[in-house]
């Protein structure tokens, strides 16, 4: 397991309500941030805000936080040290829930791995391919960020345009400009190559609750890992969306699930 003794960035959060309820944290996924979250209006927590405290903040070196040009500052486990000490900071006598997007979703199991006294609920969204299915999208990764040093972010950015979504999103618009400084893409970029889900063995001894809430037809977050931690975590009920309607009733069912 890492240590938590590196740097921390200076990431950027902002606070919803303060009510009596548990704080709950929110992270959103690769190349995103709080702020094009809001704009895309996919992922909308702001439901479990109605009596606690919702946290979002931009992971390092996405949206307003800082970051530096070192891959090894990326990977999930070392954005998992960030959101401890975020936690320290915002909730410092009490665990939290968290709820996680794709690379939020990763950095929260790390570091419920790392802390689990930290913690009290999860809300897992759209968990990344991992272990046996992980090493294509690794390598997509490690290959989009030597296109980025050698072409720039433009081509990058065309692609991602010109890319087809899954299925279950079909109808639905995305900017395609990452919340990521274009000199830091790459390094953020090799972090999530160089990344992986904890090993299997360490997530079966976490016993929060957790809600999984995968969707179907993306290869890159597959409903096959989902169902892997539903299996491996003692606590965890899997609920999987088909359709856009499913999608954007998460923010009501997590809010429910942290009641």
């Amino acid at each position: 397991m890492p240590t938590l003794s590196r740097p921390r960035a200076a990431v950027d959060y902002s606070v919803r309500n303060s009510g009596p309820g548990p704080v709950v944290v929110s992270l959103h996924g690769l190349t995103s941030s709080r702020e094009a979250a809001a704009a895309e209006g996919l992922f909308d927590w702001s439901a479990v805000a109605a009596d606690g405290t919702l946290v979002e903040y931009d992971a390092r070196a996405h949206g307003r936080s800082t970051g530096a040009p070192v891959p090894a500052d990326y990977t999930w486990s070392s954005l998992a040290g960030d959101l401890l000490a975020l936690i320290d900071e915002v909730s410092p006598d009490a665990p939290v829930d968290a709820i996680g997007a794709s690379m939020g979703t990763a950095t929260v199991l790390w570091a419920a791995a790392l802390r689990p006294d930290r913690f009290r609920r999860l809300v897992l969204s759209i968990p990344p391919t991992a272990w046996d299915t992980r090493a294509a999208q690794a390598a997509a990764y490690q290959d989009e960020a030597r296109s980025v040093e050698q072409h720039g972010i433009e081509p990058w950015v065309r692609a991602a345009a010109n890319s087809v979504g899954p299925a279950v999103l079909e109808g639905l618009d995305f900017d395609p400009e990452p919340a990521i400084a274009a000199d830091l893409l790459p390094s953020v970029l090799r972090g999530a190559g160089a990344s992986d889900l904890p090993d299997p063995s360490v997530l079966a001894r976490l016993a929060h609750p957790t809600l999984l809430l995968p969707w179907t037809t993306d290869p890159g977050h597959p409903v096959t890992t989902a169902a892997a931690l539903a299996r491996l975590l003692p606590g965890a009920r899997l609920e999987i969306a088909a359709d856009l309607t499913a999608i954007r009733g998460w923010g009501d069912r997590a809010a429910e699930f942290l009641a």
